[in-house]
């Protein structure tokens, strides 16, 4: 009986440590719905004005990036659930298909909880190559900085960000329902407007 009883409380200790680090985590409860029930997003919201965190995310062969990676260039983030789905696809092409109209300092992240395989199959089959894809599956970091992680899910709430060539977050936008798409104008308007600041 007492052999059992050490792996049973190991396994019980391992359990309550990964509900607390969960627990820890800020929630915010009223942000964002999927259809008409309410979502929980853990992590830390992020304010226009403030230093972009930085955070660490992995590319389609697994290689680190960090948001210094692309430092002084103005950025552009999508955010999406994930790719496989009809919302998250429009998205992400109606961005690939504006980088050409867009000045040539630009960077354009997409990035979702999608494992890289996943990534990677869903920009060759619909063509998707002018954008960057990067993947939170690993670390969840992004999701946590920046405030969208969806509890229970895994997933990132659809949202915006466009970040100066300083490092500072100039627009944001989460989406209220994850069914609905963004404001693409808006955040495009942000972006090439923080490019004119830099060639100016």
């Amino acid at each position: 009986m007492r052999s059992l009883f050490v792996p049973f409380s190991l396994l019980f200790s391992s359990f309550a440590f990964s509900v607390d680090i969960q627990s820890g985590l800020n929630a915010n409860y009223d942000l964002v719905k999927a259809g008409d029930k309410p979502v929980t997003l853990l992590g830390d919201q992020v304010v226009v004005g403030m230093q972009a965190p930085n955070f660490k995310v992995v590319d389609s062969k697994f290689r680190v990036k960090t948001l210094k990676d692309f430092a002084g260039q103005p950025v552009l983030i999508s955010v999406v659930p994930s790719l496989d789905t009809g919302v998250c696809s429009i998205q992400t092409k109606r961005f690939n298909d504006s980088v050409e109209e867009l000045p040539q300092d630009i960077v354009m992240l997409t990035i979702s909880a999608d494992l890289p395989f996943a990534q990677k199959r869903f920009c060759q089959a619909e063509k998707v190559d002018k954008l960057i894809t990067l993947s939170d599956s690993v670390w969840r970091e992004f999701g946590i900085h920046y405030g969208v992680l969806i509890k229970d899910m895994g997933l990132l709430a659809r949202s915006i960000f466009v970040i100066g060539p300083d490092g500072k977050l100039s627009y944001k936008e989460i989406v209220s329902n994850l069914s609905e798409q963004p404001n693409y104008e808006a955040a495009l308007s942000a972006l090439s407007a923080l490019s004119e600041q830099t060639e100016s």
